[in-house]
Protein backbone atom coordinates (compact mmCIF):
# COMPACT_ATOMS: atom_id res chain seq x y z
CA UNK A 1 0.00 0.00 0.00
CA UNK A 2 1.28 3.56 -0.46
CA UNK A 3 2.20 6.12 1.88
CA UNK A 4 -0.88 8.83 2.22
CA UNK A 5 -0.33 11.58 -0.33
CA UNK A 6 0.33 14.28 2.69
CA UNK A 7 3.34 12.33 3.46
CA UNK A 8 4.49 11.95 -0.07
CA UNK A 9 4.20 15.75 -0.63
CA UNK A 10 6.01 16.72 2.39
CA UNK A 11 9.00 14.29 1.83
CA UNK A 12 8.91 16.17 -1.03
CA UNK A 13 9.01 19.51 -0.28
CA UNK A 14 11.51 18.77 2.12
CA UNK A 15 14.30 17.65 -0.23
CA UNK A 16 14.03 20.43 -2.53
CA UNK A 17 15.89 22.90 -0.65
CA UNK A 18 19.16 23.03 0.88
CA UNK A 19 19.71 23.58 4.64
CA UNK A 20 21.12 26.67 6.27
CA UNK A 21 24.05 24.29 7.01
CA UNK A 22 24.72 21.11 7.31
CA UNK A 23 25.94 18.90 10.77
CA UNK A 24 29.24 17.50 11.12
CA UNK A 25 28.10 14.04 10.53
CA UNK A 26 26.62 14.76 6.94
CA UNK A 27 28.28 14.85 3.74
CA UNK A 28 27.38 15.50 0.25
CA UNK A 29 28.20 12.30 -1.98
CA UNK A 30 27.60 11.36 -5.40
CA UNK A 31 25.52 7.83 -6.29
CA UNK A 32 27.24 5.57 -8.07
CA UNK A 33 24.80 2.33 -8.15
CA UNK A 34 22.38 1.06 -6.24
CA UNK A 35 23.42 -2.56 -5.29
CA UNK A 36 19.74 -3.65 -4.31
CA UNK A 37 17.57 -4.03 -1.57
CA UNK A 38 17.74 -0.42 -0.74
CA UNK A 39 21.65 0.21 -0.48
CA UNK A 40 23.44 2.42 -2.70
CA UNK A 41 27.17 2.62 -3.38
CA UNK A 42 28.59 6.67 -3.05
CA UNK A 43 31.27 8.62 -3.25
CA UNK A 44 32.71 10.80 -1.07
CA UNK A 45 34.34 14.09 -1.93
CA UNK A 46 37.51 12.78 -0.43
CA UNK A 47 36.86 9.56 -3.36
CA UNK A 48 36.12 7.12 -0.91
CA UNK A 49 33.39 5.00 -1.59
CA UNK A 50 30.44 3.53 0.75
CA UNK A 51 27.40 1.95 0.96
CA UNK A 52 24.46 3.72 2.54
CA UNK A 53 21.45 3.23 3.03
CA UNK A 54 17.99 4.73 1.48
CA UNK A 55 15.43 4.59 4.81
CA UNK A 56 11.88 3.86 4.26
CA UNK A 57 10.56 6.98 4.30
CA UNK A 58 12.13 7.82 0.76
CA UNK A 59 11.38 4.55 -0.65
CA UNK A 60 9.05 4.14 -3.79
CA UNK A 61 8.63 7.83 -3.73
CA UNK A 62 12.36 9.06 -4.78
CA UNK A 63 14.61 7.03 -7.48
CA UNK A 64 18.30 8.03 -7.40
CA UNK A 65 19.80 7.68 -10.40
CA UNK A 66 23.93 7.31 -11.37
CA UNK A 67 25.45 10.43 -10.65
CA UNK A 68 23.11 12.12 -8.91
CA UNK A 69 23.66 13.74 -4.87
CA UNK A 70 22.89 12.85 -1.87
CA UNK A 71 23.26 14.07 1.35
CA UNK A 72 24.88 10.90 3.64
CA UNK A 73 24.67 10.75 7.66
CA UNK A 74 28.06 8.37 8.61
CA UNK A 75 27.06 8.90 12.51
CA UNK A 76 24.19 6.79 12.36
CA UNK A 77 25.63 3.41 11.02
CA UNK A 78 28.31 3.09 13.74
CA UNK A 79 26.84 0.69 15.78
CA UNK A 80 25.95 -1.99 13.53
CA UNK A 81 28.38 -4.42 12.51
CA UNK A 82 28.23 -4.89 8.96
CA UNK A 83 29.30 -2.85 5.88
CA UNK A 84 26.95 -0.10 5.41
CA UNK A 85 28.76 2.79 5.99
CA UNK A 86 25.59 5.62 6.27
CA UNK A 87 22.29 6.59 5.81
CA UNK A 88 20.82 8.67 3.02
CA UNK A 89 18.53 11.91 5.13
CA UNK A 90 18.46 13.75 2.28
CA UNK A 91 17.99 14.01 -1.89
CA UNK A 92 19.49 16.77 -3.94
CA UNK A 93 16.74 17.59 -6.17
CA UNK A 94 17.35 20.98 -7.23
CA UNK A 95 20.81 20.88 -7.83
CA UNK A 96 21.59 24.31 -9.07
CA UNK A 97 20.01 25.78 -5.46
CA UNK A 98 22.32 23.24 -3.92
CA UNK A 99 25.48 24.05 -5.60
CA UNK A 100 24.43 27.83 -4.28
CA UNK A 101 25.26 26.77 -0.96
CA UNK A 102 28.43 27.29 1.09
CA UNK A 103 28.77 23.61 1.95
CA UNK A 104 28.91 22.41 -1.46
CA UNK A 105 32.15 20.69 -1.74
CA UNK A 106 34.28 21.78 -4.60
CA UNK A 107 35.19 18.29 -5.44
CA UNK A 108 31.61 17.96 -7.09
CA UNK A 109 32.42 20.44 -10.30
CA UNK A 110 29.56 21.11 -12.47
CA UNK A 111 29.70 18.84 -15.39
CA UNK A 112 28.93 20.38 -18.67
CA UNK A 113 27.60 18.36 -21.45
CA UNK A 114 30.22 17.99 -24.10
CA UNK A 115 28.66 18.23 -27.16
CA UNK A 116 29.91 16.45 -30.43
CA UNK A 117 32.08 18.78 -32.75
CA UNK A 118 30.26 17.95 -36.30
CA UNK A 119 34.19 19.35 -37.73
CA UNK A 120 35.55 16.00 -36.11
CA UNK A 121 36.19 13.00 -38.00
CA UNK A 122 35.60 10.33 -35.67
CA UNK A 123 34.17 6.87 -37.18
CA UNK A 124 30.88 6.50 -35.50
CA UNK A 125 30.23 3.10 -33.67
CA UNK A 126 29.01 0.38 -36.07
CA UNK A 127 28.35 -2.36 -33.06
CA UNK A 128 24.89 -3.59 -33.99
CA UNK A 129 24.07 -2.10 -37.23
CA UNK A 130 23.43 -3.35 -40.32
CA UNK A 131 26.64 -2.74 -42.99
CA UNK A 132 26.33 -0.79 -45.35
CA UNK A 133 25.07 -1.61 -48.70
CA UNK A 134 28.47 0.18 -50.28
CA UNK A 135 30.39 -2.75 -48.72
CA UNK A 136 29.71 -5.31 -50.91
CA UNK A 137 31.65 -8.85 -49.65
CA UNK A 138 33.46 -10.59 -52.46
CA UNK A 139 32.38 -14.04 -52.02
Amino acid sequence: MAPPRRKVLATAEETMFPPDELASTHQIARAIKATGNNIYLIELPDKKQMLVELPARFRSTFWIKRGSFVVVDTSTQEERDNKIGGEIINIVRDEKAWRKASFWPKEFPKQSVAAADSDSEEEESRVGKMPSSDEESDA
